[in-house]
């Protein structure tokens, strides 16, 4: 049996003995249990509690006694957790493959109905010049052609906001310019994105700008650890992550089963983590704080479009939808045009509309009713509804990043000063770390301390409520303890005894 069984076998082992043991087991009991070296136990015990959700405590001896009061379904395996991962995955594949498909669509319907509808204006301009100017004395070309002259005003009105809107407006910078020489490209202004982008990111934005945050956080608090001599306390792990004491006790358990940590209890009982693995390494670069400073989250924008581009998609958008309502009215209100009556007394573009599509279609009405009615209609209320509900949803994710950013500070701020907190004095000026509500917000971030440590609380002369944090205080103190009890030798690497370069000259 290779290594690799080995540890699954010890590690089952370490599973069923803390299965034994009701009311909880010590590092000591797992070892007796089993029989296995200690080492390997205190390397294996970390990670049962991450996968079956263990309690830690501590016992009068200063020991940890791990439980399991949530028993043992694991959060890793198993059919059902293998189950949702794949559904999962399957999920995120064929969101990924609808998301694509839905972003050509979405493009094809708003530009190609634009140029669809521009088109058929253009040609009910063309038949409306021609009969205006066919000269015709009787009264009924006399009344078509005032059809046709109304017709003309209203379809070059259009006309004319299309050229307003090709030269003035920001679309244009979507052109290659350098198309034009070089001497054209020397004043140009900088070439934005292109079209289809830029309509992509009015819809569907321009993705998370905090893809990256497990990253950055887990460096963030790596580089904590590091710098304060492989130790690590749950309330400084709040700061870092803006985790709730729950969650961040869920979280610390994995972080000591990624990076090799141990939780340890000091003299008076306080649990503390330690990674002594992440102190040995070469880059001595000097990665202490000035203060316990933790990662900000940015927030989420709807656009990076100019604004006024995202109003001339809009207006496209309007563009269609009138065309279409348009549309769908003349044909439900007109119907099919059988007779030289009905196409006289008829609205002229729809009149125009439906001879064009007649030379081709069997069913011009219906043709038109649904392709150049209702499916614009639709798509048009869909482009005003994705980007609304994307707006609604983006303001409920900037508040929750604001508050998780928030949480971090007024962690911070009580870690410093344990036993002087007054809310009103937390007043951050970045738009970062000030949710819609902020009084609620700093009520909110105490009660969620406050399960973890109680506060006292005094009302002052002034009629300010005072919180202090007596026993986060005890708590800071026996760590700083604790950490100056701590040498410097195990972070060192010492001299090189080996080398394989040297040994294969």
């Amino acid at each position: 049996m290779n290594n690799s069984g080995k540890n699954v076998q010890a590690y089952r082992q370490v599973v069923d003995a803390f299965k034994s043991k009701k009311k909880g087991a010590t590092v000591a009991d797992i070892v007796a249990k089993t029989a296995l070296p200690l080492e390997q136990v205190k390397e294996l015990v970390p990670q049962a509690a991450d996968e079956y959700g263990g309690r830690l405590e501590v016992t009068e001896s200063g020991e940890i006694l791990y439980s399991f009061p949530q028993g043992f379904k694991s959060r890793y395996r198993g059919f059902g957790v293998t189950l949702k991962k794949g559904l999962h995955a399957l999920a995120r594949g064929l969101g990924f493959i609808g998301k694509w498909a839905f972003k050509v669509w979405i493009m094809l319907m708003l530009v190609g109905y634009f140029v669809f509808f521009m088109a058929i204006a253009l040609l009910a301009l063309v038949a409306s010049v021609a009969v205006s100017a066919s000269g015709s004395s009787d009264n009924r070309s006399s009344s078509r052609r005032g059809d046709g002259l109304g017709g003309m005003y209203l379809v070059s009105s259009i006309f004319d906001l299309i050229i307003r809107i090709w030269f003035y407006s920001e679309i244009t910078k979507s052109i290659d310019r350098s198309y034009y020489g070089s001497a054209y490209s020397r004043t140009a202004k900088p070439k934005g994105k292109p079209l289809n982008q830029a309509v992509f990111s009015f819809v569907f934005g321009d993705g998370d700008p905090n893809a990256d945050w497990d990253k950055r956080e887990k460096q963030a608090v790596i580089a904590y650890i590091q710098a304060n001599k492989g130790v690590i306390s749950l309330p400084e792990f709040m700061i870092l992550t803006g985790a709730r004491p729950l969650e961040a006790e869920d979280q610390i358990k994995r972080y000591c089963v990624e990076f090799g940590g141990m939780p340890e209890a000091t003299e008076d009982g306080t649990i503390v983590y330690r990674f002594d693995a992440l102190l040995l390494r070469n880059d001595t670069t000097d990665r202490s704080f000035g203060s316990l400073s933790a990662p900000i989250k940015r927030l989420l924008t709807f656009s990076a479009n100019p604004k006024k581009l995202n109003r001339w998609f809009l207006f496209f958008n309007a563009v269609n939808l009138l065309f279409g309502g348009y549309f769908l009215y003349s044909a439900s209100t007109v119907g099919p045009l059988v007779s030289q009556g009905q196409i006289h007394g008829s609205s002229y573009l729809y009149a125009v509309a439906y001879i064009l599509f007649s030379g081709f279609i069997r069913n011009p009405h219906t043709f038109i009713t649904i392709v150049l009615g209702v499916v614009p209609i639709l798509f048009a209320l869909l482009f005003y509804l994705i980007p609304g509900l994307r707006y609604l949803k983006l303001q409920k994710q900037n508040d929750a990043i604001k508050m998780n950013n928030l949480r971090k500070e007024m962690f911070r701020r009580i870690w410093e000063a344990p036993d002087r907190v007054i809310l009103t004095e937390v007043n951050p000026q970045s738009d970062e770390l000030r949710p819609q509500n902020l009084e609620k917000g700093r009520e909110i971030v105490v009660k969620d301390l406050g399960a973890y440590s109680s506060p006292d609380v005094a009302l002052q002369e002034d009629g300010k409520l005072l919180y202090r944090f007596t026993e986060l205080q005890r708590e800071k103190e026996a760590l700083l303890k604790y950490r100056e009890s701590l040498g410097t030798d195990t972070s060192k690497l010492g001299k090189t005894v080996f080398d394989t370069a040297k040994e294969i000259t």
